[in-house]
């Protein structure tokens, strides 16, 4: 496989750093990008020191560097995508991993947290993609993956914030995969289900602990357990890699959804 370049939003911890490793184990070279001060969240985003124990964790499969990030920020998306060409010269695969969750009744939602979400999900896309199309447009190889969710294929009570922003990304990865098409540049997204990351063990089962989750996800899930890090690089890497494959929304859920 010949080597590509990638950046991957969310790249400190959970989902992202499992696609920065899957791109190194087929010897492309990655960039992370995630914020450096997550104060202010419902629960613990990255940090800073994050970011640099995942780069110090993972040089050794291949060459990774990391970059400070907002995606909510128009300037700090193009000030990544620069950091990358200047580090490794282009941009082929574009990985917007970067999100959030918030859970609640509607009647009882912050309208502050709606829009961060809608902020950080949505937006966070938009920006990455008006930053990076220029490179990506001239690479030979070019891609965009999207992390949406299985939650943006069937909404879920007290999950209305989250669920829509997903359904965004899903109809946003179908509009740009028709777009880009002519451009050569092929858009899918990956829907996770439920992965064992900070938004479910800190979050979404708070004070539940890690027994309680796996017990939950044996009964949620038809094949037995959730899903991994490991399991969403997988699919990032066949998605960006697959010459006739776009506007393709993968489930990776173990059966959960089945669409």
């Amino acid at each position: 496989m010949t080597t590509r370049t990638v950046l991957v939003t969310g790249g400190a911890r959970g989902i992202g750093k499992g696609i920065a490793r899957a791109f190194l184990d087929v010897n492309h070279q990655v960039m992370i990008a995630d914020l450096v001060d997550s104060s202010g969240w419902n629960y613990d985003l990255a940090t800073r020191s994050a970011m640099d124990d995942t780069v110090e964790e993972l040089k050794e499969f291949g060459e990774i560097a990391s970059i400070a990030l907002d995606v909510t920020d128009k300037s700090s998306c193009e000030q990544a995508v620069k950091a990358t060409l200047d580090r490794f010269g282009g941009l082929d695969v574009l990985a917007n991993n970067a999100g959030v969750v918030g859970s609640g009744a509607i009647e009882d939602f912050a309208e502050a947290d709606w829009d961060r979400i809608f902020d950080v999900n949505v937006k966070g896309v938009y920006n990455m993609v008006q930053a990076g199309l220029t490179p990506l447009k001239a690479s030979e190889d070019a891609s965009i993956v999207n992390t949406a969710s299985v939650a943006g294929k069937k909404g879920g009570a007290n999950m209305s914030a989250y669920c829509a922003s997903k359904f965004a990304v899903v109809g946003l990865t179908q509009s740009l995969a028709q777009e880009f098409a002519p451009l050569g540049i092929r858009v899918n997204a990956i829907c996770p289900g439920i992965v064992g990351t900070a938004m479910w063990l800190d979050h979404l089962m708070a004070n539940q602990g890690e027994a309680a989750f796996e017990a939950r996800m044996q009964r949620m899930i038809p094949l037995g357990r959730p899903q991994s890090e490991e399991d969403m690089g997988e699919a990032a890497v066949y998605l960006a890699s697959a010459p006739n494959v776009t506007g393709v929304s993968l489930s990776v859920a173990g059966g959960l959804e089945m669409n």
